[in-house]
């Protein structure tokens, strides 16, 4: 078995009015928020799916569907804590996660940090573990046009070696 792999993950949610906007389990003070079943925290969905498919288990759908009331308005920042712990107890450890966040608003960069610390916090690993960055989509789609923020995340998973 290969001691580490690589995983990639991608979300993306339409922009809808009256309803908190959570980016890395960040809340913005914004009229708007992201439509979905659980908090619809973009960024950390994405980071899921990354970890997941690095792990080579299903995707974040499989395993918080959205047609379980559970689910229904829950802090991905618990899913993202869920993920990280299966992970664990399938004896990966995180080595890193590095995501991209796509939005035209919020503006992102002044809570930059905060949102590291929150998505370090719920994988488990510290703090230069996390690497983010947010972009635009220079007026171009659906981003663009202000009607839905993505994301994509990559992230490391490693097995310690035998002695």
């Amino acid at each position: 078995m290969t001691p580490f792999r690589i995983g990639h993950g991608y979300d993306i949610h339409r922009i809808v009015l009256g309803r908190p906007m959570v980016l890395g389990g960040v809340t913005f003070d914004v009229p708007f928020g992201l439509d979905g079943h659980s908090d619809a925290d973009a960024l950390t969905h994405a980071i899921c799916d990354a970890l997941l498919g690095a792990a080579g288990l299903p995707d974040i759908g499989h395993h918080f569907p959205n047609t379980d009331p559970a689910f229904a308005g829950i802090d991905s920042q618990i899913l993202l804590q869920r993920v990280a712990a299966d992970l664990t107890e399938r004896g990966w450890t995180i080595g890193n996660i590095d995501a991209s966040l796509i939005a035209e608003q919020p503006k992102i960069q002044p809570v930059i940090e905060e949102m590291r610390q929150k998505l370090a916090a719920s994988a488990g690993v510290s703090l230069d573990q996390v690497g983010l960055k947010a972009t635009t989509n220079e007026g171009a789609g659906s981003i663009g046009r202000s009607e839905a923020i993505a994301a994509h995340a990559v992230a490391l998973i490693f097995r310690a070696a035998a002695e």
